[in-house]
């Protein structure tokens, strides 16, 4: 199946206090480009979602990032007993130099001491940094899947999308072998007057000579290989369409030889149908060359 480059996915998880969430980008590239940007301190989660997306994806350019938030626990405190030291070190202190002058200073309580800044803070919730990178790595082929899917979705719109293209190519290029075939009677006239022009011209021209200046003007409108090879540029893309390896480059050069071929029957048509229809033909061929930009 033909799968598009161009995709999206998302996912969330939770772990106690620590959340969160995952987006997945993926747009049209000539190659394979991954980017990732994932917080520190998650050993293992890098490697390993570079392994799995490496080994589902040929081609694009892929975006994948990760936020982590952490709640804060309402009530729950903790004492920082380095600043609680230097607490009572202050008023042992105070304590010290009150006594050597004589005063008198009352005891100061618990909540004394609790009501300092810094003492008394709110509780860092410890992550179990194994847990979190293992749930983070569990999520990995299912933000994939999602992510994979969309690709195949957005691919079976684009295979409806080319082999219509590829439908009215094919029919664009029956339509001009058709003009061609009408075209001979005037060609044919062309010619014989053009070499009329040339006996007018030249008192005396070889026969030879004027054997090959014709065959020179009749290979100069002959379209015939540019209509053979048109029609075997349709089963080629048709067969590309049916294979579900990554052909999107194959494409892209196919669409340039489909564009070759159409402008030279354009500078050979010599004809306002079959001018026509060569026109037609290269608009058809842009448009189609358009939607395969994202073929992967």
């Amino acid at each position: 199946m033909t799968q598009s480059m161009t995709a999206f996915a998302s996912r969330t998880g939770a772990l106690g206090p620590v959340s969160w969430s995952w987006e997945m980008r993926g747009v049209n590239a000539r190659g394979f480009d991954l980017r990732l940007r994932l917080p520190e301190g998650l050993d293992g989660v890098e490697p390993a979602l570079r392994s799995a997306v490496g080994d589902a994806i040929a081609r694009g350019n892929v975006t994948v990032n990760l936020r982590i938030n952490r709640e804060e626990t309402a009530g729950e405190l903790a004492i920082d007993e380095t600043r609680l030291d230097a607490v009572l070190a202050a008023l042992d202190t105070v304590q010290e130099r009150a006594f050597t002058k004589g005063v008198t200073l009352a005891q100061p309580t618990a909540a004394d001491v609790l009501g300092q800044r810094g003492v008394l803070v709110a509780a860092q919730p410890q992550d179990d940094a194994e847990q979190l990178v293992a749930a983070l790595k569990s999520d990995i082929p299912l933000l994939l899947a999602d992510f994979c899917e969309m690709r195949r979705t957005e691919g079976a719109a684009l295979h409806d999308v080319v082999a219509g293209q590829l439908n009215q190519i094919a029919v664009l290029t029956e339509d001009a072998a058709k003009a061609a075939a009408d075209r001979a009677p005037q060609v044919q006239e062309n010619l014989t007057n053009a070499l009329r022009r040339v006996l007018d011209d030249v008192a005396e021209v070889e026969e030879g000579r004027i054997a090959q200046e014709l065959a020179l003007l009749a290979m100069k409108s002959d379209v015939t290989e540019e209509i053979d090879r048109l029609k075997s540029h349709v089963q080629a893309a048709r067969d590309l369409l049916a294979d579900d390896k990554p052909s999107g480059r194959k494409f892209d050069f196919l669409a340039q030889e489909f564009n070759r071929e159409a402008n030279t029957l354009c500078a050979k048509a010599q004809s306002a149908p079959l001018t026509a229809i060569g026109l037609d033909l290269k608009a058809v061929i842009d448009q189609m060359r358009e939607q395969i930009q994202n073929v992967e």
